[in-house]
């Protein structure tokens, strides 16, 4: 493909090069000739003959050079052009290395000009990708991990019961019976992220009033709150309680939010949510005490199936994706979310429509 790319930018050079020998012919013959003349006629000499013989030397004299000149503008153009096209052929190579599955490859050319901004947009979807496929990778074996404890548990009583190690009983019924949950839960946590990823082509705006969906997100959490001991307050500036949203998906990102609040928010401790108008959405945060949260986690915490607590603990946590949910519903209303620490307290943060 190179050769022949090669051979058209060659070919798109001989319409010009063939013009201009075509003019300097053709301004040889017409006008060098009558100059000739008139010299030959002003001095008494007869041009006949020296006419002819000064054409003839000229054009012999012009086809020698054209054909020097060719040559060295040939050499001069291969050259030139192979440079240019070596960026291109070195993205075809790094491009069937990525098509063979190695993410790592990368164009190494990058010269300032259009080839290398072409070069540069490829080396950051390379990185996009890589980044992808260690999503990929990452999610798989965490669904893997999801699904083979409560499967191990419930497998594991099936055949002690089975056995008749273990005597059937209400609590072992109600073990399995939490187990199966386990599973349920997961399911619907993956169908959710499914109708995230599928929200901003159904989304359903109309004005919500922010205070009431808030309230009735809390109520759904209340007990958990107040088994904790965890104080609860709300923050509402004057002209921050309306948004356009789809109620819907607007309620599933309160209750993610709000549930992961609870989870780690210590015993004893706070959890507030503000609201406050900006030039043309309101931001809501979702601040909580005390947090495991580092660095490196603000990086990650909304990516699918990642999880804050480094255990895998079913007690404090989920599949991780009901973060991963709320960003997509965020972004899905034109929005944006992210995550604050500061002074032991983790804010989640999110912007809406107004």
């Amino acid at each position: 493909m190179k050769q022949r790319l090669l051979w058209k930018l060659l070919a798109v050079n001989l319409p010009i090069i063939g013009i201009v020998i075509a003019v300097l012919w053709l301004a040889i013959d017409i006008l060098a000739a009558d100059y000739f003349t008139d010299l030959m006629v002003r001095y008494k000499i007869s041009p006949a003959e020296t006419h002819q013989m000064f054409l003839d030397a000229i054009h012999r004299y012009f086809i020698q050079a054209t054909i020097v000149a060719l040559t060295i503008a040939c050499l001069l153009s291969v050259i030139l052009t192979r440079k240019v096209l070596k960026p291109l052929s070195e993205i075809g190579e790094v491009t069937r290395r990525l098509a063979a599955g190695d993410y790592s490859a990368r164009t190494t050319l990058l010269p300032v000009d259009e080839v290398g901004e072409l070069a540069g947009a490829f080396n950051r979807m390379a990185d996009s990708l890589e980044h992808l496929e260690g999503l990929r990778r990452t999610m798989v074996a965490d669904f893997a991990h999801e699904l083979r404890t409560p499967l191990t548990n419930i497998r594991g009583y099936l055949e002690a019961l089975a056995d008749g190690v273990v005597t059937p009983s209400k609590e072992t019924y109600d073990i399995l019976q939490d187990e199966i949950m386990r599973l349920v839960r997961l399911v619907e946590d993956l169908n959710q992220l499914n109708s995230a990823d599928a929200a901003r082509a159904y989304l359903k705006r109309e004005k919500i009033n922010l205070r009431d969906y808030i309230e009735r997100a809390l109520a759904l959490n209340r007990h958990e709150f107040d088994a904790r001991s965890i104080s609860v307050d709300l923050a509402f500036e004057n002209d921050a309680e309306h948004i356009e949203g789809d109620p819907d998906k607007l309620l599933q990102i309160l209750r993610n939010l709000i549930q992961n609040a609870w989870q780690y928010t210590p015993e004893g401790g706070a959890f507030i949510i503000s609201a406050n108008r900006q030039t043309d959405n309101i931001r809501i945060e979702f601040t909580n005490t005390g947090s495991d949260i580092t660095a490196e986690d603000t990086a990650l915490v909304f990516e699918r199936f990642h999880r804050i607590e480094k255990s895998r603990s079913r007690e404090t946590g989920g599949a991780g994706i009901g973060l991963s949910i709320v960003k997509q519903l965020v972004e899905a209303h034109g929005g944006s979310v992210g995550v604050t620490v500061e002074n032991g307290a983790v804010s989640f943060w999110i912007t809406l429509p107004a």
